[in-house]
């Protein structure tokens, strides 16, 4: 069967939608959110649904195929994929919610889009058959196209879980006035007294209803993978973007393109195989736990740290490879208009994420050498 024919519908999809997402990511990052159009129908053809179980109606599909879908359309617009990305590892809740709100929030609407922030800022006390919470979450991303957001809730010393708030119930603050990623209204959002019945919350690092190789992977561990899988997508374009530009451009006071220039060449060079070596280690360790899990086993601390340490390294190994493109390209690149700036731009704020920040090397470090760490680090 043609490799081709094996790919994933939503692939194909995300494949499909390359031109018109670029077509529109400067206006994107000028108005600092996505197109409700455009997230609308990236939610019809099921880019949003990629990590929601297939009784839920969204297609359940391995971490493989889930990374490839965010890296496609990371490639087209680093803001664009940044808002897959998060609406479909936000889906990968719907695995672990009660049946009757599994199916309130995804089951009866198959372009539902969810999104929000597990940072643990939100307070509840108990109320008549649920809770009250009141809180304020940073870095939304995706947030005024989301229906439903979670909010991280400490509910005692022992136990946090995400609650879902339906839209109406939140109040979207606008603070997304950033260097990069600007296309994705990762806008401050709180609630204030907001009721959320018993059951329509997740309890972090509780086990899934649903037993599947997906599932299996840690919540956490697979929002890394999201987050590097974005930078990834980010640095083959501007890769991409450099040796176009190199077989046009003749830099002034020269005779010949940019392409012929030694440094350049060596700069693509460097480039390249930053970027290949560290998404093989990211597809690399992904396929190892795929195994693992596939036999049953639970993820060892060791398998942990592996997907940790390959999401962040694919992360600065993909901003050196964007660095590279960047300053190989001269002056062209400081303009707005250059996908090369965006591209800088983007994934210089990527690479802030906590999933994928500079501490996680030490934590994966402290594994290697033998020493404690908790799990839930990981």
């Amino acid at each position: 069967m043609p490799e081709a024919e094996l790919e994933p519908e939503a692939l194909r999809a995300a494949r499909a939608f390359a031109d018109e997402i670029r077509a529109g990511a400067a206006r994107a990052e000028a108005e600092r959110r996505q197109s409700p159009e455009l997230m609308s129908r990236f939610a019809a053809a099921g880019l949003f649904g990629v990590c929601v179980p297939k009784s839920l109606g969204g297609s359940e599909l391995a971490a493989r195929d889930v990374l490839r879908v965010i890296e496609e359309v990371s490639r087209a617009d680093g803001a664009a994929g940044w808002c897959v990305m998060i609406g479909a590892t936000t889906g990968v809740l719907a695995a672990s919610l009660p049946e009757s709100f599994a199916r309130e929030i995804y089951g009866g609407n198959p372009r539902v889009v969810t999104g929000g922030a597990a940072a643990p800022l939100g307070r509840a006390r108990a109320a008549d058959g649920g809770h009250r919470v009141t809180g304020r979450w940073p870095f939304g991303s995706g947030c005024q196209h989301s229906d439903w957001l979670v909010g991280g809730t400490i509910m005692s010393e022992t136990e946090t879980r995400l609650m879902f708030f339906a839209r109406d119930q939140v109040e979207i603050l606008d603070t997304w006035h950033t260097g990069g990623l600007r296309g994705t209204g990762s806008h401050d959002f709180q609630v204030s007294d907001a009721f959320v019945p018993e059951g329509r919350s997740v309890v972090v690092g509780a086990k899934p209803r649903f037993d599947a190789a997906l599932y299996r992977l840690p919540m956490f561990g697979l929002l890394a993978l999201g987050v590097c899988a974005v930078t990834l997508g980010i640095a083959r374009r501007a890769l991409d973007e450099l040796v176009e530009l190199a077989g046009a451009k003749v830099p002034t006071g020269s005779r010949r393109s940019l392409a012929n220039r030694s440094v350049v060449q060596r700069q693509v060079g460097e480039g390249e195989a930053a970027l290949r070596s560290a998404r093989a280690y990211v597809y690399e360790s992904v396929e190892s736990a795929r195994v693992s899990t596939a036999r049953g086993d639970s993820l060892s601390v060791e398998t942990l740290a592996d997907l940790r340490l390959a999401a962040a390294n694919a992360a600065w190994s993909a901003a050196r490879a964007v660095d590279l493109a960047y300053h190989a390209a001269g002056g062209t690149s400081v303009y707005d208009a250059s996908p090369l700036s965006r591209c800088f731009r983007d994934v210089h704020v990527a690479t802030q994420h906590i999933m994928v920040a500079q501490p996680i090397f030490e934590v994966v470090g402290r594994v290697t050498l033998g020493l404690p760490v908790e799990r839930g680090s990981l």
